[in-house]
């Protein structure tokens, strides 16, 4: 008898008890249901919730693994420096590199789904419904938007405050009006803000293991910058991925190949991205205007920010991976066309705000992805009422 044959004599057994519902989301996971339907009208259509987030964990697969190799890459730089014939691809081939970020990312990408699938789990078993699939993506976008080298019992306590708080309370997957994943991401900053920010957590142990606190920083560019220091980063390293960041935000490359993946398959609104990126170009396209006009001086805390191009903004920090795998996220984001639109741009201008006002915090996108969560019901709410004025307007003069 074949393992699929029986798990689902096994199911059966278990059809009426109170683990029902962990044991068919266990069968589920490894094999298709059996149950197929014999009568009626049934729509049938290859985009199922399953597929669904399959798509979006292909999309940031090339992220998490060019995050593991960035966590090494970035390791062995802080350490040993670029030689003079200093060469990339071998740098690239460098199984070192690979095997030290395997190390150090695939435990949280562990941690992250171990907890949460346990609390969905849980929630599963005493609420007495299925499990869901919902934290597919979660689990795998939690271990690319933190630190590399956070405590894995920190991500463990976020995980279940995000699952429970951000999502459970709610209903569960498609009832919750915050983020799952940004949730998470939040409850860090506020609860352990010196490992979610500062120069000493964004390059694996590189300070512990050179011995010398001041000759490594492992500081992100939008830290150099708030600072009004010299970034030593070119734009190519800043494009590809090759600086200092959480694990999978730092490739914009990789990033907007993932997008292609979201928006081809039609899983993710190209809409919201668009409009994203337009919304982020003309925040800071205003700032460089304020900065030209000499209505700011080089001695203000804000001029570093401010006077960055703001065509870099959308190549360095998380405003890419937010627009692009945050911000789509159709659960929590707005539904209607024109409101997908304003809530992108939205996204983008609030979140350069917020990265040139607050030094402290120079990344803020996932705020401002949090804040138009919230807003998104409203946002749809006036557009709606917005056409049915407009029907009624024309149906008064078909009628006059």
């Amino acid at each position: 008898m074949s393992l699929k044959n029986k798990l689902h004599q096994l199911k059966l057994k278990y059809k009426d008890k109170k683990m029902a519902p962990a044991f068919n989301a266990l069968h589920t996971f490894l094999y298709l249901p059996n149950e197929t339907t014999h009568s009626g009208g049934h729509v049938r259509a290859a985009d199922d919730l399953k597929r669904t987030m399959n798509t979006v964990i292909l999309a940031l697969v090339p992220c998490l693994l060019f995050g593991i190799f960035n966590a090494g890459y970035q390791h062995y730089s802080a350490i040993n420096g670029f030689p003079a014939d200093f060469s990339l691809f071998d740098h690239f081939i460098n199984w070192e590199n690979f095997v030290l970020g395997a190390w150090t990312v695939l435990p949280l990408v562990i941690v992250s789904y171990g907890v949460g699938l346990a609390v969905e789990f849980l929630f599963a078993v005493i609420k007495g419904h299925e499990v869901e699939e919902g934290y597919l993506v979660t689990g795998m976008l939690v271990p690319l938007i933190v630190p590399i080298d956070i405590p894995l019992w920190m991500l463990a306590v976020a995980v279940v405050f995000g699952v429970v708080i951000g999502k459970e309370v709610f209903g569960g997957t498609g009832m919750n009006i915050l983020n799952p994943a940004l949730t998470i991401r939040a409850f860090l900053f506020f609860a352990y803000p010196t490992w979610m920010s500062g120069d000493k957590v964004w390059v694996h142990e590189a300070v512990e293991r050179a011995g010398t606190a001041d000759a490594i920083s492992g500081e992100t560019i939008l830290g150099t910058l708030a600072q009004s220091n010299p970034v030593q980063f070119s734009i190519s390293d800043m494009f590809y991925g090759y600086i200092p960041g959480s694990v999978g935000e730092t490739s914009t490359l990789l990033i907007l190949i993932g997008a292609a993946i979201l928006i081809f398959t039609k899983v993710a609104s190209w809409r919201i991205i668009l409009s994203g990126f337009v919304g982020a170009a003309l925040m800071g396209l205003l700032f460089n205007g304020v900065v030209d006009a000499g209505w700011i001086s080089e001695s203000s805390k804000f001029y570093g920010l401010m006077s960055t191009p703001f065509w870099q903004h959308l190549i360095i920090g998380s405003i890419a991976f937010g627009v692009v795998f945050m911000a789509t996220d159709p659960v929590s984001g707005s539904q209607t066309n024109k409101g997908k639109w304003i809530y992108g741009f939205l996204i983008g201008f609030i979140s350069i705000l917020i990265r040139v006002f607050n030094p402290a915090y120079p990344e803020g996108v996932f705020l401002a992805i949090l804040l138009m969560n919230v807003f998104a019901p409203t946002i749809d709410h006036y557009v709606v009422q917005g056409n049915i004025k407009k029907r009624m307007k024309r149906l008064k003069l078909k009628t006059a």
